[in-house]
């Protein structure tokens, strides 16, 4: 089937040059696929989670957490890791984020270390794990324990099936909500002795924001622009 690129249904989206009958050149369409700039997303409303975020700071409430979230079968993915500001030096893992669509959990792994109960869970076939560009986070995650992962959906893998040039959240998630996600904490110090609000808002928004975006796709719900899925594309790309 060829593909064709069709206007959706444009909910909740604030984009100044549309409002004023100019000629809409940040949100773009081409062969690749649609692509905004990042000046049309400063200008979009901040997104934030509305759920509960839940900070893990020791293996006892670790373990009470993972066994809650092996009740679902669908979990969004992120990670942090603190900055390094050194040529050639980068630190280990010390977030890991696992959210529902509800609740987020952020597992300090830099306190309460990368335990068995939490491998385990990143390695359940029966669960699947969405993220954006998970080779980062298997990088990262991989100085601490080479563990083999089962059952990863990367949204960089399947957005191009859906019309959407751009691969960074931030511009995926303007492109599919029409608000952006502030990136203002990301280099921020995530082995802090106590994490900050902000950064506890971070690190739970990147996680669910991946959930979400993979829900809506499935859903087949509008977005700004939308185009079908070719015959024989697959959303679930499944590592």
């Amino acid at each position: 089937m060829t593909r064709r690129m069709n206007i959706a249904v444009m909910t909740n989206i604030a984009i100044a040059t549309m409002n004023n009958n100019k000629s809409n050149s940040a949100v773009m369409t081409s062969p690749a696929g649609i692509t905004i700039d990042k000046e049309t997303i400063n200008r979009l409303p901040i997104e934030s989670f509305a759920g509960r975020i839940h900070v893990i700071e020791s293996v006892d409430a670790a373990k009470q957490a993972i066994e809650k979230l092996h009740n679902h079968t669908l979990l969004g993915l992120d990670t942090e890791t603190k900055p390094s500001f050194r040529k050639g030096r980068t630190n280990k893992v010390s977030l890991v984020q696992l959210s529902t669509d509800t609740d987020c959990y952020l597992f300090r792994i830099n306190k309460i270390g990368f335990i068995d109960e939490l491998r385990n869970l990143m390695i359940d076939r029966s669960i699947t794990k969405i993220g954006l560009s998970l080779h980062d986070d298997f990088k990262v995650l991989h100085k601490i324990d080479d563990f083999e992962p089962h059952n990863y959906i990367d949204l960089q893998n399947i957005v191009k099936q859906y019309g959407i040039q751009d691969m960074s959240l931030q511009k995926i998630y303007a492109i599919v909500f029409g608000k952006k996600i502030s990136k203002s904490q990301r280099l921020s110090n995530w082995e802090a002795p106590t994490l900050s609000v902000p950064q506890q808002y971070y690190a739970a928004l990147d996680a669910w924001a991946c959930l979400r975006i993979y829900q809506t796709l499935l859903e087949g719900a509008p977005f700004y622009y939308t185009a079908p899925v070719e015959d024989g594309e697959n959303i679930n790309n499944v590592i």
